[in-house]
């Protein structure tokens, strides 16, 4: 399987803004019609990763994040923090089924792990 880099998601005090800024410079179409409001980007390309704009905290600069898709969330996690990271935002069930957390590597960068639907 593997385990592809999937999304980037750019986390920004002003989601819209960015997502604009975007769309203009690259011809992305964003949509945020789904249950959480996530601004995707649709670049138009069936090349590269898909990503999306999502709201940072207001003490936060903005800076962009990768998901990488795992088989098991409980042994990520394990190897994560045995290995020196740190858990961020626990693992938790989005919408569509998928499960996500945020986490820390030992050097300060986050990342996000999905494990996807099995639906």
């Amino acid at each position: 399987m593997g385990n592809p880099v999937i999304q980037f998601q750019i986390l920004t005090r002003d989601p819209d803004q960015h997502a604009a800024f975007y769309a203009k410079v690259f011809g992305w179409k964003i949509n945020s019609n789904n249950p959480l409001g996530y601004r995707m980007a649709e670049t138009g390309s069936s090349r590269g990763i898909s990503g999306g704009f999502w709201p940072a905290p207001p003490e936060a600069s903005a800076f962009v994040q990768l998901f990488t898709e795992i088989g098991d969330m409980t042994e990520t996690i394990s190897k994560v923090t045995q290995n020196g990271g740190t858990v961020l935002i626990p693992p938790q069930t989005l919408p569509a089924g998928e499960q996500m957390a945020i986490l820390r590597d030992p050097m300060g960068v986050t990342f996000g792990v999905v494990v996807p639907s099995k639906k």
